[in-house]
């Protein structure tokens, strides 16, 4: 993270249209691949896969993911593309080894549904970009909003206090003082789950909604985003990258992923004004 001035877009706020100071985070984001395609069908026991074809240009890492797949033969292809089903679903990985800042390169694979009116239309759609990349310009653009779907730090096994923030037991406890100080009433006999206790804390899927995208840099090189001596436990952005207003969850080098919104609430697109993007020293320097 870093903070930038931007001229306050936010209509019903205080400072709208001043220039503002607010935090940033800097995203990331190298092409994912497309290496295959899946149609499902529904059934009275959930969904279902009834095709799959696969397509060429898929990274050597990948085979430690998963077992290595061949090409899908012509034949094959045209097979699928006269299957019948409810919904399409893209086979994506993602491309680690064109970043810097994680240490491991083993690509994480994953789906994603393709989204339109006839279902004829969407299966072509997908048939035709086997073995294409995904960039962000095909996602989003400056002014946008973005769901973002992460995995918050995780902190392992907590106590009341740390995990809930309750008040500790006075002086004069005699037993603890890191607890809470009843599990509830005798009636109803048993344990709500209201009652707050100790357990695991973060590491949980979270999603953040209407993140605004601020700006896209396609070429840290011409356009650096690095501060100077990198990112405190990430490094430095070599490849494309999106600047996105306030925070995310998780650690530095932790996947993210990102999707149309959900709950949008602004219908019009407006061009952020980012006056100034800071660059100095997170390292105290």
């Amino acid at each position: 993270m870093t903070h930038a001035f931007i001229v306050d877009y936010r209509k019903r706020s205080t400072t709208a249209g001043q220039e503002v100071s607010i935090p940033v985070t800097v995203v990331e984001v190298p092409p994912i691949r497309i290496v295959g395609a899946r149609v499902y069908t529904r059934s009275p026991y959930g969904s279902r896969v009834t095709g799959e074809v696969w397509g060429a240009g898929a990274a050597e890492e990948l085979s430690r993911r998963i077992p290595t797949h061949p090409a899908s033969s012509a034949d094959a292809v045209a097979a699928f593309s006269h299957l019948a089903g409810d919904e399409i679903r893209l086979l994506v990985h993602t491309q680690p080894q064109l970043i810097t800042g994680t240490p491991s390169k083993t690509p994480q694979i994953f789906e994603v549904r393709v989204s339109g009116d006839k279902f004829d239309e969407r299966r072509d759609f997908a048939v035709q970009q086997l073995g294409q990349e995904i960039t962000v310009d095909q996602l989003t653009k400056e002014g946008e909003f973005l769901d973002v779907l992460g995995v918050t730090k995780g902190f392992g096994f907590q106590g009341h206090i740390q995990r809930w923030g309750v008040k500790l037991q006075p002086r004069k406890n005699s037993k603890h003082r890191r607890m809470i100080g009843t599990l509830g009433p005798h009636n109803p006999s048993f344990v709500t789950y209201r009652v707050p206790q100790a357990g695991q804390q973060g590491y949980h899927r979270r999603t953040q909604f209407n993140m605004r995208v601020l700006k896209v840099v396609r070429d840290p090189r011409s356009d650096p985003v690095t501060p100077a001596g990198g990112f405190l436990h990430y490094g430095e952005v070599r490849s494309a990258c999106i600047i996105l207003h306030g925070s995310l969850p998780g650690p530095a080098k932790r996947l993210l992923r990102f999707r149309t919104p959900m709950r949008s609430r602004v219908a019009t697109v407006e061009k952020v004004d980012l006056r100034y993007f800071s660059s100095r020293s997170k390292q105290g320097v």
